[in-house]
């Protein structure tokens, strides 16, 4: 995000831009939960900024700090070359944000995975269910208070196990154009 489209961002949202800076050449907005579809939908749709390409959804755990998570999103705007970086901090006990699934479609598996390893919930999405631990996985991996070392439920499992090594153990012969066995 340039210089100026930060200033843009400030001075058209100015109650819901909470700081603003600038950390290896990235450019970045910290902003008010409440203001994150509006302020997306603007950096995607404003004729000269034009964010219209969503490359990551991610979080931080600041364990010790006020808020203690901040969900970061990383948009690219295609046309200008440029990138911006959204953070939105949220506080331990309200870990509700919006979910912008239906402006980005990416945003989907994204938010998911947020969901996943850190506990943020997105408010309106489709399918908000876990995509990297089995259901029945307790707590939040990602979350620096997690304790690696407790147990997790065992399961049933629905299917019974791949065994790779035995799936390669039958080897095919290929045949050239010729008709003799090459391998």
């Amino acid at each position: 995000m340039s210089k100026s489209d930060i200033k843009k961002l400030a001075r058209k949202f100015r109650k819901a831009v909470l700081g603003t800076g600038e950390r290896l050449g990235m450019d970045s907005a910290l902003i008010k939960k409440e203001n994150l579809r509006e302020i997306i939908l603007f950096l995607r749709d404003d004729e000269k900024m034009q964010y219209n390409f969503l490359r990551d959804i991610t979080c931080v755990d600041y364990l010790h700090r006020q808020p203690r998570f901040e969900v970061v999103y990383v948009l690219y705007s295609i046309a200008n070359k440029q990138q911006a970086v959204i953070k939105v901090p949220l506080d331990e006990d309200d870990t509700e944000l919006a979910s912008i699934h239906d402006l980005y479609g990416a945003a989907n598996w994204g938010e998911r995975e947020v969901w996943d390893m850190y506990g943020i919930k997105f408010k309106g999405h489709p399918d908000l269910r876990r995509i990297l631990m089995y259901e029945e996985f307790e707590g939040f991996p990602l979350r620096k208070d997690y304790a690696k070392q407790d147990s997790q439920p065992r399961t049933e499992l629905l299917k019974p196990e791949r065994d790779a090594v035995e799936e390669f153990k039958t080897f095919h012969l290929d045949k050239d154009t010729t008709g003799s066995r090459v391998g």
